[in-house]
């Protein structure tokens, strides 16, 4: 692989591409699809997987090493697994890595095995059943547990769960939570919940990383872990005798901009260098009139260019972001 290219105007090596496949979703989450009807991509506009591929080998020779694979639901997409696999066999990657509702995990827990896959994020608010369908709007907290646990008696690892902190939805669990990676060699990532789509709130209305971290201290005293190599911008922690260790993604309370490393491909083809920004460079386009992999490879280092210094997202301000999470991959 060549020296990394995508070096932005801020010094940051951008070596992790986020990849959204498909904008469908099995679930409603209250914070990433609106409960109403919303319009879909039509499915001429969702990148084929050879496209995706020829696109994931180009940002490698740019200097791109991780990859991860989202949506919407990533496992509703027809072949995935087989894509899956031709993905892993990409040479200069070292990690791709899924994230998924976990819905159809136990069932399909082989296929995602044998096509490489060795690291999962699996999105969970709730450990309640009752409040799980409130939340996603589905009854299928059961088959998430069950394919945690499946995951974890097959050796995937590390297994993250992504808990999304909603004031007064399910700020009642977090020490459950927390306590999940006491007992089960899991990964738990407390995530502030970004506005997105709307105005941003006063601060109380809030649950941010300080209060959750007082809240979970009960459990003992948080210890700090040094991050790896390939780490995102989840602060670690861990308690003493802890089988797994907990995390939190602050985007409100602290920007993570500054340490940023990441390149987000929609699943229309669009790439964007920050979630929060509306700015992209239309790959689509130039895969579909025939563009030479140089003027391809030319729109990753615009986009890199571009990268804005950080988000605008601050507490009390009337800010307005568009877009569902959703149809962007988170």
């Amino acid at each position: 692989m060549t020296d990394s290219k995508l070096i932005d105007g801020y010094s940051r090596n951008l070596n992790y591409l986020r990849i959204s496949i498909t904008d469908r979703c099995n679930l409603r989450c209250i914070y990433c699809a609106p409960r109403e009807d919303f319009p879909r991509l039509a499915h001429e506009d969702i990148l084929r997987y050879e496209e995706i591929l020829r696109l994931v080998n180009i940002a490698v020779g740019l200097g791109i090493s991780k990859v991860r694979v989202t949506g919407g639901e990533p496992l509703i997409r027809k072949g995935v697994y087989e894509f899956l696999a031709r993905l892993n066999a990409i040479e200069g990657l070292s990690d791709v890595s899924l994230t998924t509702n976990g819905v159809f995990l136990k069932d399909n827990i082989e296929k995602i095995k044998t096509a490489g896959i060795k690291r999962i994020n699996i999105s969970l608010d709730t450990l309640d059943r009752r409040k799980y369908k409130k939340i996603t709007g589905a009854d299928a907290f059961q088959q998430v547990w069950d394919g945690i646990q499946t995951a974890l008696k097959n050796g995937f690892y590390p297994i993250k769960i992504n808990m999304v902190a909603l004031r007064g939805v399910n700020d009642n669990e977090l020490v459950d939570f927390a306590e999940l990676s006491i007992s089960h060699p899991l990964h738990v990532r407390f995530i502030e919940h970004m506005p997105f789509d709307a105005i941003v709130k006063q601060p109380d209305q809030y649950l941010l990383t300080p209060e959750i971290k007082a809240k979970i201290e009960v459990l003992g005293k948080l210890l700090p872990i040094n991050k790896g190599i390939n780490d995102g911008p989840a602060e670690r922690f861990q308690f003493d005798r802890s089988k797994g260790e907990v995390g939190f993604i602050r985007p409100i309370s602290r920007h993570f901009c500054a340490t940023c490393n990441r390149l987000r491909l929609t699943a229309n083809g669009q790439l964007r260098s920050c979630l929060l920004s509306d700015r992209q460079e239309d790959l689509r386009t130039l895969l579909r009139n025939g563009s030479p992999d140089s003027e391809l490879a030319q729109a990753f280092l615009t986009a890199v260019r571009h990268k804005p210094s950080a988000h605008e997202i601050k507490c009390g301000q009337v800010t307005r972001l568009n877009g569902h999470m959703s149809s962007i991959g988170g």
